[in-house]
């Protein structure tokens, strides 16, 4: 009996975390074989290269694709996506899978969606039928068209992806696999791993012992020109509460170069003893480590996601995640250092929120794995309006 093969592309930090209980079970079940692409920011070292956690969690990687334009604005993101499609088509011509797999809504999951199409290959899509902001949304609707199966994170999502006219049939609301992991993570009951012996970064040490917060905050590519002004509110308000904090780099987006910039001149005019910077960390970990923070602070999916299911308090700035389904755990502010203070003391205050299934219970992997095994093969769909 030949194996169905289903081809994974990884184009960035996030998207590992998302996938990997799918990749799991896709690598376990005797019925597929997992052909694992890796590409774009996913590969390089400035954003964590988590190629690196990829190959150490025991994944065989089919094939890299570095396809990434410097620049960090908008023309270089759209010729990555150009590059993108270019590099994935001959993939694609060389593995032959029988299914394409693209995992939710930045820039580079364009390029999987559209080679996959042009080339008649089934195209299973992640996380499609949420609302943000950014261009994210642009792209995450834009692959929903072009996809021939949806596994969808939500209710509302599900009900999103049948309204833009696909067939229901054909609309799964699998919940995120990024939930799996945060499942795991529930049930340890303190932190695992001593953050600066085995992930380096740089900056001062503060104890972690009395309590932390963590910052993750990337640029809004629609307002990417004010990238800079953002994070140094950000930081200013970290600098002025003074609290023991784990601040992540942003990831490559229009306007990262500037949020980057941002943070290494602040770094040099003010004393910062409180704070230490990483570049990325492993997604179990990741998770350890704000399970047992006070809050997260910025404007990640992560506090919208996993963050709910783990009922950590997060402060969620600007535009990024607008109108994204939340749980009670999320407080928006505005680009306002005010706001930003007033709410980081509101949550330390009042401590951990109550968890929330939005996005679903922890069985989500094992749930997409079986839909790609025995789904009916297809490339064209009819659509009803």
């Amino acid at each position: 009996m030949n194996k169905r093969k289903i081809a994974v592309v990884i184009t960035a930090r996030p998207s590992y975390s998302r996938i990997k209980t799918v990749l799991t079970a896709l690598k376990n079940n005797p019925k597929t074989e997992l052909q694992l692409v890796v590409a774009a920011s996913a590969l390089l070292d400035r954003y964590g290269s988590a190629v690196n956690y990829i190959e150490r969690d025991g994944f065989n990687i089919a094939a890299k694709v570095f396809n990434v334009l410097e620049g960090e604005n908008l023309t270089a993101a759209a010729k990555t996506t150009g590059i993108g499609i270019l590099e994935l088509s001959t993939v694609f011509d060389n593995l032959k899978p029988d299914i394409v797999v693209t995992i939710a809504d930045r820039f580079e999951t364009m390029a999987t969606a559209i080679a996959a199409s042009y080339m008649n290959i089934p195209l299973a899509h992640i996380q499609g039928g949420e609302v943000t902001g950014n261009i994210d949304e642009k792209v995450r609707h834009a692959i929903t068209k072009l996809a021939d199966y949806h596994f969808v994170a939500s209710k509302g999502a599900e009900a999103r992806v049948i309204k833009l006219g696909e067939n229901p049939e054909m609309v799964f609301n699998t919940g995120c696999p990024s939930i799996d992991i945060a499942n795991e993570v529930s049930k340890l009951s303190n932190l695992q791993f001593d953050p600066y012996l085995k992930y380096g970064g740089v900056g001062a040490k503060p104890s972690l012992t009395n309590g932390y917060v963590v910052v993750m905050q990337h640029p809004v590519t629609t307002e990417y020109k004010d990238s800079r002004k953002h994070i140094e509110l950000t930081l200013n308000a970290i600098a002025q509460l003074k609290l023991p904090t784990l601040w992540f780099w942003p990831n490559v987006d229009a306007g990262s170069d500037g949020t980057s910039t941002g943070i290494r001149s602040f770094r040099e005019q003010h004393q910062l003893p409180h704070v230490h910077f990483f570049k990325n960390m492993e997604g179990f970990d990741f998770l350890n480590l704000l399970q047992h923070s006070q809050c997260l602070i910025g404007n990640s999916s992560v506090g919208i996601r996993e963050c709910a299911y783990l009922g950590i308090p997060v402060i969620n700035i600007g535009s990024r995640q607008h109108n994204r389904e939340q749980g009670g755990n999320v407080k928006n502010v505005g680009y306002s250092q005010s706001e930003i203070e007033t709410a980081i003391n509101e949550a330390i205050s009042n401590g951990k929120c109550k968890a929330s299934t939005v996005y679903g219970k922890g069985d989500s992997g094992i749930k997409i794995a079986n839909l790609l095994e025995r789904i009916p093969l297809q490339f064209h769909k009819t659509i009803t309006y």
